[in-house]
């Protein structure tokens, strides 16, 4: 089984390399191997058939493998950002253009030269790599997971908003709905894309389309009712906003439609040049003589903004400082934050293991709260859950150093309720273990996890086992103590779970 695996992983590496060498060669830099790319300035490269064999160049068979290099040098970076299914057409498209490029190569006449049949072999494995690459990102596990939660989001905005509105209905825009679509967000944002570029490109317009979505849903203007009575011109001008604010509603469910793929005949033009349309009949209207008939004009106004925004999420996706978020700025600053707490985070568990209580950098750590919650996420959920996993992390080194300090200043006297004295016994065990958690650099498959893991719900069973007797201050110390262990789980599961943005 194991040799199995390690053949997987053989064949992706030698797919994933040649892959790379293709976009060197598009890009006149030396392939390494995959791992790293040669930053300098433009370098003259040569194909290997032409650098190993010069004596052959002129021979009809080097030169019709010389011109299968080129074609396979412009499809290398297609191949390389693909980001379909393998029932897509440029998935097709490829395939068909590669295939027919590796029977070309098979037909190549070496009239048995060693030196034309080792470049026609070397060509005709580029050629099968860039294949194998090809569908192995197609058919990956996490690229099925994309999809599956892709469809489900249409499935469930077909049912709740195009359908309605095809039919004449009103679409069934709630909170529910926009719950059920912040689920589906959170799951995508936890797909592993292993580095991959088409991977990272699927999971990138995945999000940006249900992020949109959300967005159109959440930004929706009700209908007002004013008081009453209204003078005339301004009775005239309600109606006429109102008019506009059922074309609204019927535009934000074409729009869901397009982002989603679940619109057969409308297109982003159109849709744009009707919400225009829109903006143009709302401006020719004279509200100067009322406050709430202008506020109401504004709001509409503004909703038809925030949809045509959405309207060119086409292009999304393309850009790779988008979907590669290691080169976002936003993150650069959470990971910035990250590594000064990690300085912290082992200066405060080096003096703890000395007894020492002296470090307390508390201060210093409610700044970086501070600034984390400054960082831009741009409703980007990826950047979003970077930063509530930064948080998490400052958080977890306060509340040790919170317990620390609350069990040296800890006296118990006699009259303490055993109970109590109980829980407390507990919470020193925590507070241990919750260091242990802290230092932890491992994998959940390590001993030392499972061991970690097993002594936290140990505790969780000690504190349930804890009689309160009626006694209030009990109950509540055994409740913030559950809630603790509780935390230092979530927090080891976070340190584990490989999630990467």
């Amino acid at each position: 089984m194991f040799s199995h695996k390690r053949g997987e992983v053989r064949t992706f590496s030698a797919s994933f390399q040649m892959a790379v060498r293709w976009l060197c060669s598009l890009f006149g830099k030396p392939f390494d191997g995959g791992k790293r790319m040669d930053h300098g300035g433009p370098q003259q490269h040569q194909h290997p058939t032409e650098q190993q064999q010069p004596y052959h160049q002129r021979h009809p068979a080097m030169t019709r493998l010389y011109e299968v290099h080129n074609e396979v040098a412009s499809l290398g970076p297609q191949v390389c950002t693909f980001s379909g299914l393998q029932d897509d057409r440029d998935y097709k498209r490829l395939e068909r253009e590669l295939t027919r490029l590796l029977l070309q190569v098979d037909q190549v006449d070496t009239e048995g030269k060693p030196e034309l049949q080792g470049a026609r072999k070397r060509a005709a494995q580029e050629v099968e790599g860039l294949l194998r690459y090809l569908e192995e990102n197609a058919t990956h596990p996490s690229r099925a997971v994309i999809e599956e939660v892709s469809n489900e989001a249409r499935q469930l905005l077909d049912d709740r908003v195009v359908a309605p509105q095809r039919s004449g209905g009103a679409a069934e825009i709630n909170d529910e709905l926009v719950e059920a679509l912040q689920v589906m967000v959170l799951r995508l944002t936890q797909v592993k894309t292993e580095g991959r570029v088409p991977l990272r490109k699927a999971r990138y317009r995945a999000l940006t389309r249900l992020c949109a979505v959300q967005d159109v849903m959440e930004g929706r203007t009700e209908q007002q009712t004013l008081s009453l009575p209204l003078p005339g011109e301004a009775h005239e001008a309600v109606h006429r906003i109102n008019q506009v604010m059922v074309k609204v509603s019927v535009a934000r469910g074409q729009l869901v439609a397009l982002l989603m793929g679940l619109s057969g005949r409308d297109s982003c033009a159109h849709l744009s040049r009707l919400l225009t349309e829109m903006q143009a009949e709302l401006d020719a209207l004279d509200v100067s003589g009322d406050a709430a008939i202008r506020n109401y004009r504004k709001q509409v106004v503004e909703e038809i903004n925030g949809l045509l925004k959405h309207l060119d999420l086409e292009g999304e996706g393309e850009d790779t400082r988008r979907y590669d978020l290691g080169q976002n700025n936003s993150i650069r600053e959470i990971e910035a934050v990250r590594a000064h707490v990690s300085h912290l985070r082992d200066g405060v568990l080096r003096h703890s293991v000395m007894g020492d209580l002296s470090f307390r950098p508390k201060a210093e750590l409610q700044g970086l709260l501070t600034h984390l919650d400054q960082v831009d996420t741009a409703k980007n959920p990826c950047i979003r859950e970077a930063r509530r996993r930064a948080v998490v992390e400052v958080q977890a080194i306060i509340t040790f150093l919170d317990l620390r300090e609350a069990l040296a200043r800890r006296q118990p006297g006699p009259s303490e309720h055993p109970a109590h004295r109980a829980v407390w016994l507990v919470l020193g065990s925590l507070s241990d273990l919750q260091a242990q958690a802290l230092g932890f650099d491992g994998k959940r498959v390590d001993k030392s996890y499972i061991l970690l893991e097993e002594l936290l719900t140990k505790q969780l069973l000690a504190l349930d086992a804890v009689d309160p007797q009626g006694d209030d201050t009990t109950k509540m110390a055994r409740k913030q103590a559950v809630k603790f262990a509780q935390n230092i789980l979530n927090y080891l599961d976070m340190k584990t779970d490989e999630w990467e943005y």
